[in-house]
């Protein structure tokens, strides 16, 4: 079983401001790259924010300037990146998230599927779901809610398809006054039951600040990214709130995949899972 260094960032995002909140970023990265990282990932949506309610206006197709910024930053840093952005496809804006290769080359791109109450008209729904082989084992793409316990079959799908690592940009927000005690189950629950099951590990990134626009107008993205292991072994825990804008570098095991095809069913029922 090899480990893969992953840089989590969890930086700040402003709305609509993608220039300030792309150059936080690159900051955060060039300093997890300098110490080491193979892999980084960043929050969803974190050029305009999550829910933004001008994405109709302001998204922009990928590929496209955007996203090629973050293929500079790969082949910059010389590491994979996984991040969420606000796309255009049409008429349609998507809530996207790219895998980049140490080339610069998009291996992946995930449309949520997942999408959240009153934002449904904003965003379209995505079709698909896909993962794909790198040297440092084959990994999937999920955005935040994606993962939700309720929505747990396209985690389960993703793992039936051989991923060893799941990363997931994420936008976690909480309404005024909430307790970090109450945090966090919604997540280590839906995360734990992939990695007891599927001994895959899972690496979500949330992004921190106030939700100031839109129909969520009044929360907060309070980061508390997690990263969890084979067997839901807590691996990183970042910290909690408005301000809390850091990187952690996780070393996140990529466990062979426990069975193939329809020998998962036998080696399932046997942890637990009936199907």
């Amino acid at each position: 079983m090899q480990t893969v260094s992953i840089a989590m960032i969890q930086t700040l995002v402003e709305y609509g401001r993608w220039e300030d909140n792309f150059s936080r970023a690159k900051t955060l990265l060039g300093e997890a790259a300098a110490a080491g990282a193979q892999i980084a990932v960043l929050p969803e949506c974190f050029d305009l924010g999550w829910a933004y309610p001008a994405a109709g206006q302001d998204a922009l197709p990928i590929p496209g300037p955007r996203s090629d910024i973050l293929s500079r930053w790969a082949r910059e840093y010389g590491l994979y990146l996984a991040a969420g952005l606000t796309e255009r496809d049409g008429d349609r804006i998507y809530n996207a998230a790219v895998l980049l290769d140490p080339h610069g080359e998009i291996l992946l791109k995930h449309r949520k599927i997942n999408i959240l109450t009153d934002v449904e008209g904003m965003y379209s729904v995505g079709d698909r779901l896909g993962v794909v082989d790198t040297p440092l084992g084959r990994v999937g793409l999920a955005i935040c809610a994606d993962n939700l316990e309720d929505s747990l079959a396209l985690g389960h799908s993703l793992c039936r398809m051989g991923a060893q690592l799941i990363l997931s940009p994420s936008a976690w927000a909480v309404p005024p006054n909430n307790s970090r005690l109450t945090y966090g189950e919604e997540w280590f629950v839906p995360y734990g039951q992939l990695c007891r099951l599927y001994d895959v590990s899972v690496v979500g990134v949330s992004n921190v600040g106030a939700v100031t626009q839109g129909a969520w107008q009044g929360w907060s993205c309070i980061g508390n990214s997690i990263a969890m292991g084979p067997g839901a072994q807590n691996l990183a825990v970042l910290p909690f709130g408005e301000d809390a804008a850091c990187w952690r570098m996780a070393q996140v095991p990529v466990a062979p995949p426990i069975a193939r095809g329809t020998a998962f069913g036998p080696a399932l029922r046997k942890r637990g899972f009936p199907g």
